[in-house]
């Protein structure tokens, strides 16, 4: 049965990307030893967005402390996508440490043979604060939705050295495709 909470966090990405997606289960490893019920909303490209976009539904509760949801976007479909945010999902429940401009190992690489085997945990830079805060209403906690963007070991250790600004100000300074997972360093 489907929590309240995973009926509400769909209002905004709903709102911002549009209800073509399918709800996805990745139910290998341990993320089934969890109470929350999580799924990814896999969303199809759409003629005002050309990519394939991945959020979390569930990776909170209610009961978290703060409760977060993550998306990440790829140019293709890629189910792989499931397994690694499922991955981020079962470690942020063990550990509860994971927030806005923290970043993740995602132990392998993002996809195929990409360099980029880290995640970023940012701002959803691309749409905004209409989806950055959801207020549910009824006293429930606001909901915080954010970025994972995928970077480099070198991209993460250089944002651990010189912090979350830095980082994001050589990513504006390279104008780098976050959609390429074949992309250069920008570090």
């Amino acid at each position: 049965m489907m929590s309240i909470y995973n009926k509400l966090i769909k209002e905004p990405y709903i709102s911002n990307w549009g209800s073509n997606f399918e709800e996805k289960i990745w139910t290998t490893g341990p993320i089934n030893e969890l109470d929350n019920k999580l799924t990814i909303l896999e969303f199809k490209p759409t003629d005002n967005r050309k990519m394939w976009a991945y959020a979390t539904c569930g990776m909170s509760t209610f009961s978290h402390e703060k409760p977060i949801e993550l998306h990440l976007f790829s140019a293709i479909q890629d189910n792989s996508i499931l397994e690694l945010l499922t991955s981020v999902v079962y470690f942020y429940n063990i550990d509860q440490n994971l927030n806005l401009g923290h970043t993740v190992n995602f132990g392998r690489p993002w996809q195929e043979n990409s360099e980029c085997s880290y995640g970023l945990i940012s701002l959803p830079y691309l749409d905004g604060p209409d989806l950055e805060l959801f207020d549910p209403g009824n006293n429930h906690k606001t909901i915080f939705f954010y970025w994972l963007i995928p970077i480099t070991l070198q991209e993460r250790n250089f944002k651990i050295q010189n912090g979350l600004d830095a980082l994001e100000g050589k990513f504006e300074e390279s104008q780098f495709n976050y959609l390429n997972s074949d992309r250069t360093c920008v570090v």
